[in-house]
């Protein structure tokens, strides 16, 4: 009886297995390179598109494909999603069931062509195999040609190899010096902090990997062992972990996010917008490196930055209560940190591309110390480049968390030929954490429990629908009490804050406009405690009763 169960059951696992996968296909639409036309890389019998843009495909049944043209002088490659039973450009996709895109030759009177489609891998349309001929590249050089381009490119080929090997044993050298300066001059292991506080080392993490890293090669991946799980959003979940630093046992607290492989395309646009030099920032979380780790089934993509034992700044609100000093400044460093991504330059002047951050809430933004805050969780962020065109932010309308989400945002009507707009909608978003921020200060009188942006009014999760009605057709806005006006400095905040949640964007202030007046407010504080000080000196040499102080010490009624 054993003999014939061993060939049922291998069968009912291969029917499961099968029935699995197609239950994921139909779930799942693909990651596919899409762009309209680049020149391809190209080696005997594979060419890679060059394409830098990809999507997901809108439809499950939509694959990856390729169209490559060519005529006597030049080879443009088109990558895109489409469905295959439909015709493109008056062609059919041939052999598409497969996860190579293996190029087929089409008939045409315009040059040659030559088209391909896959599936279930992604990016599967930038990698593109002729199995039967060599790829249409090699056909534009003469036999006499090559030789003379081979000999010409060898000496630059050779420099170039010369150049990487020095890089790599001066990058070795710079690690090891590094990690042993980490480790410190005694080799003593690092005392443990009191729960609930933050060392120094964790508060100060120094940058080991070098400026403008991309991320690290599978024998390059950091030492780093994951402790406690602090964390999980849509896209990833976020860890606490040891960076080990030495043989002897030191190691560096860090952050670790860490996004399943299906979730790759959210790790890249991160990645990408981390490694752009021109976004460090004192208010924007400090990045690490990105790492792919692991095989097959088991790959994960992380993230590694700095790690603030404080938490978001929606946990910091609801079990503290902030002096003015502390509101001042906490949502000055949120306000630089916003302004920072808008801005076409950097501090020192050097030109960069603008970054609209898309998802601004309390929970995205981390408490640094008692006085500075920073950005993080820059999954959905896009750079805001000018050569870019609507249609390249055709995808980039409704995106975000509802609560938060603005006015045309909840309408779907963002002008999409306006970059100003994404700041618009950042701005917005920033005004309702100015106002989480200002209901749990002390000057406000009464302090209430915390609560998020329209409180009690909507649920925990509300929908693009529910806030539809409040914010659009309600022009609902979270309250601000008549006791928060009282205090000067609260009530100017909440002027300004007024004004950034505006229903129309054009009238909303812009962001670096917000940060001068946190800086102005600061300087109306420096002036209050100067002329309380004088006050003060003032009323050391001067009583009301007419008493005053010799220069000696004594005093006298006159």
């Amino acid at each position: 009886m054993g003999s014939w169960r061993r060939p049922g059951l291998l069968a009912l696992l291969l029917l499961s297995l099968s029935c699995g996968a197609s239950a994921r296909r139909s779930l799942k639409t693909n990651l596919c390179k899409w762009c309209d036309s680049t020149a391809p890389a190209c080696e005997e019998k594979v060419c890679y598109s060059n394409c830098n843009l990809n999507s997901y495909c809108e439809d499950p049944y939509e694959i990856c494909v390729a169209i490559w043209r060519q005529d006597n002088e030049s080879i443009r490659i088109s990558t895109l999603c489409h469905n295959p039973h439909r015709p493109i450009e008056n062609l059919m996709v041939p052999n598409y069931n497969t996860s190579r895109c293996i190029m087929s030759h089409q008939p045409s009177e315009d040059g040659v062509i030559y088209v391909c489609g896959c599936v279930d891998e992604q990016e599967c349309n930038d990698k593109l195999i002729f199995e039967n001929h060599t790829n249409g590249y090699s056909m534009l050089q003469s036999k006499e040609v090559i030789p003379v381009a081979a000999i010409s490119l060898l000496p630059p080929l050779l420099v170039a190899v010369m150049i990487t090997v020095i890089f790599y044993l001066c990058r070795t050298q710079k690690r090891r010096k590094r990690a042993k300066a980490w480790g410190g001059k005694q080799g003593q292991p690092p005392a443990l902090p009191e729960p609930g506080k933050a060392t120094e080392r964790e508060e100060k993490l120094s940058v080991l990997m070098d400026e403008g890293s991309a991320g690290t090669s599978p024998a390059e991946l950091l030492p780093i062992e994951l402790d406690e799980m602090v964390g999980k959003g849509q896209f990833a979940e976020v860890w606490r972990a040891k960076l080990s630093h030495s043989r002897s046992g030191q190691y560096e607290t860090v952050a670790v996010k860490i996004f399943p492989c299906e979730e790759y395309s959210s790790w890249k646009n991160e990645s990408q917008i981390f490694t752009d030099t021109s976004l460090r920032h004192d208010s924007v979380l400090q990045f690490l490196t990105a790492e792919d780790r692991g095989t097959g089934p088991r790959r994960e993509y992380w993230l590694i930055t700095a790690y603030h034992s404080r938490g978001n700044l929606k946990d910091y609100l609801s079990r503290h209560v902030l002096s003015w000093m502390e509101l001042q400044k906490m949502a000055g460093s949120l306000v630089s940190g916003v302004a920072h991504l808008h801005s076409d330059y950097t501090a020192c002047g050097r030109p960069k591309i603008p970054i609209a951050h898309r998802d601004i809430k309390s929970t995205n933004v981390l408490v640094k110390n008692e006085q500075e805050c920073v950005l993080c969780d820059f999954g959905i962020a896009i750079r805001l480049d000018p050569s870019l065109t609507a249609d390249d932010f055709a995808n980039s309308g409704q995106v975000g968390t509802a609560r938060y989400m603005a006015p045309e945002v909840l309408e779907s009507r963002v002008n999409l030929e306006d970059l100003e707009s994404f700041k618009q909608m950042d701005v917005y978003s920033m005004a309702l954490v100015l106002w989480e921020m200002a209901s749990r200060c002390e000057v406000v009188g009464e302090v209430k429990n915390y609560e998020l942006p329209f409180g009690s009014k909507v649920q925990e999760q509300p929908c693009v629908d529910t806030m539809r009605d409040i914010v659009l057709h309600g022009r609902g806005r979270p309250e601000i009490p008549s006791s928060w006006l009282v205090h000067q400095g609260m009530r100017f905040l909440c002027d300004t804050i007024t004004e950034c949640w505006d229903h129309d964007p054009e009238a909303r202030l812009t962001a670096h406009c917000v940060a001068e007046r946190f800086n102005l407010m600061a300087q109306m504080d420096c002036d209050d405690i100067l002329n309380n000080n004088m006050d003060n000196e003032a009323s050391k040499t001067a009583s009301p009763g007419g008493e005053h102080q010799d220069s000696d010490g004594s005093r006298n009624i006159q």
